[in-house]
């Protein structure tokens, strides 16, 4: 079996909040079915936004990383768009965590690696 695509599926307690969200921070919305599924996208990711009548709590032990070349870009993103962040940095990079309308967790990180071709 060959798989085409995948893609992470968060629930969501309001769709359109949560689109709004995730293309403040970067992301275009790729498709949208009513009020029942929206998917987002960036290079290398795709996440699906799901309604959910179930109490959303947050992602648990899951985050979600966004690589970026200038983490201070990111960190003006998330200033402009008034969303709280913590910066850290650690042997891998500098990273500034924050968090989407439904807590689920997130960050940029500007990598001190060199990726592989």
């Amino acid at each position: 079996m060959k798989i085409d695509d995948s893609n992470v599926t968060i629930m969501v307690a309001d769709l359109d909040r949560s689109i709004r969200f995730y293309e403040s921070i970067g992301l275009k919305l790729k498709q949208k079915w009513e009020d029942h599924y929206a998917m987002v996208s960036a290079q290398g990711i795709t996440i699906g936004l799901h309604p959910s009548d179930m109490p959303v709590r947050g992602s648990g032990s899951l985050s979600i990383g966004f690589m970026t070349g200038s983490l201070k870009e990111g960190v003006s993103l998330l200033e402009k768009n008034q969303i709280a962040y913590h910066l850290r940095e650690g042997k891998s990079g500098k990273y500034a965590h924050f968090e989407d309308p439904d807590k689920t967790i997130l960050y940029f990180v500007e990598p001190m690696w060199e990726e592989s071709p």
